[in-house]
């Protein structure tokens, strides 16, 4: 099982509750394929940094998970085919980076508090 990291933006467009059920889907699909959910995260309505499909900003997410390798590329074409998902990307962490993203989980929830 390998260490993933994938961010996708949300079409700002989306109500409250197409948003929980859209990511409700992601994480159902990936939990159903032996996923181990490690970390989720709601960044909110962001900002894009430049307009895509001339919308200026989009509802951020991220999750972390260990899988299989064989289920990222059906996981990606999942988000290719829902127009809810503007963008997307899934990175493979190495041990520097599931390092990282403990050490940023920690500073959160440290902001939190």
């Amino acid at each position: 099982m390998n260490h993933y990291e994938t961010v996708f933006i949300l079409n700002p467009v989306l109500s409250d509750v197409q948003v929980k059920e859209t990511v409700k889907k992601f994480n159902d699909y990936l939990v159903s394929k032996g996923a181990e959910m490690i970390h989720k995260e709601d960044w909110g309505l962001k900002k894009l940094a430049y307009p895509i499909q001339k919308k200026k900003t989009g509802f951020y997410h991220l999750f972390e998970f260990k899988v299989a390798g064989e289920v990222i590329n059906p996981f990606e074409l999942e988000f290719r085919r829902d127009d809810s998902i503007m963008r997307y990307l899934t990175v493979k962490l190495d041990k520097h980076a599931a390092e990282w993203a403990v050490k940023r989980k920690e500073r959160n929830k440290a902001a939190k508090n």
